[in-house]
């Protein structure tokens, strides 16, 4: 079983690197993208023997207290088979 982790700044959190991130889209005259914001992109292997209800609380955890600082990032996840 898999857990995907994305962490990224929230919204009222100023993103310096999606700013030149979108600069740089504009310059290349690819105008069609709006906004740009940078994050982070975790792999989780989990132990098979976990139950949905148990992976979901420890990916939760460890969004929570390791991959995350929670004043200025959010998280969401998934997790597969």
């Amino acid at each position: 079983m898999k857990a995907h982790v994305y962490v990224t700044l929230k919204t009222s959190v100023l993103d310096p690197q999606g700013q030149t991130i979108q600069n740089a889209l504009h310059k290349m005259r690819l105008a069609g993208v709006e906004s740009v914001r940078q994050g982070k992109y975790f792999v989780l292997s989990l132990a098979d023997s976990l139950s949905p209800e148990a992976a979901r609380s420890e990916v939760e955890r460890v969004a929570k207290e390791v991959l995350t600082n929670p004043v200025i990032e959010d998280y969401t996840y998934r997790i597969e088979d």
